[in-house]
């Protein structure tokens, strides 16, 4: 059973940063396909991830502003979160699943983590 634990949100104002980590447990895991979606007032939606090969992908509305890594001797997640935006604002979550392809798809996803709140005020 894989754990997934999200921890660094926060609140910051417009401009500024945060880094999201999602710690998770068991070595096979690091290659599995895993993400970070968000959700706000409206549906869960994907924001990044690394995917089975190490390609990553971005949403469009956060391309040249987040950055998805994995450290994988730590078992960690990373996401950081630059030049944030109000409209970033939600809800975060960690994903994870043991297979590749599909990375926007929420319903392939079978681990999440609780969610970690962030918040951008202007």
């Amino acid at each position: 059973q894989v754990q997934l634990v999200e921890s660094g949100g926060g609140s910051v104002q417009a401009g500024g940063s945060l880094t999201l980590s999602c710690a998770y447990s068991g070595y096979k895991y690091n290659y599995w396909c895993m993400a970070w979606f968000r959700q706000g007032p409206g549906e869960r939606q994907a924001v990044t991830a690394i995917d089975t090969d190490d390609s990553t992908h971005y949403a469009d509305s956060v391309k040249g502003r987040f950055t998805i890594s994995k450290d994988r001797f730590k078992g960690t997640l990373i996401l950081q979160m630059n030049m944030l935006k109000p409209e970033d604002t939600a809800m975060y979550y960690c994903a994870a699943k043991p297979y590749g392809g599909a990375w926007e798809t929420l319903a392939f996803y079978e681990w999440w983590g609780q969610g970690t709140q962030v918040t951008v005020s202007s």
